[in-house]
């Protein structure tokens, strides 16, 4: 197994993205290919968990899209993350925010942490 991780380690480009966590509200500028056309999506929402380490890590993100739950869930290291820009800080306690799928409204929100 170890050898697996070695191989991996090495032909992972590691991505240079700034520390966020769960809670953090975040924008993902994802590049989209359709056909022969390149073009940037950005999708915002909310961090609800980072799953995994090293080469295989994710993260999910969490957004109300015309009131609808949307999820999407994107790895760390891909190459088709164009940019990822830290919004806002939250404040939260738990490490998965599995309970704010099932929560709506103001109940949802996520308290900023005061710098």
């Amino acid at each position: 197994m170890d050898l697996v991780k070695f191989v991996e380690e090495q032909v992972i480009a590691k991505a240079t993205l700034p520390s966020f966590k769960a809670g953090d509200t975040v924008s993902v500028h994802y590049t989209i290919r359709e056909g022969n056309k390149e073009r940037v999506q950005v999708y915002q929402g909310v961090v609800i968990q980072r799953n995994s380490t090293n080469a295989t890590e994710t993260f999910t993100v969490r957004k109300i899209s015309n009131g609808i739950g949307v999820e999407r869930i994107f790895p760390v290291n891909s190459p088709n993350i164009a940019k990822l820009e830290v919004n806002n800080v939250g404040k939260v306690r738990r490490a998965k925010l599995y309970y704010i799928r099932e929560l709506t409204g103001k109940a949802a929100r996520i308290k900023s942490k005061r710098v």
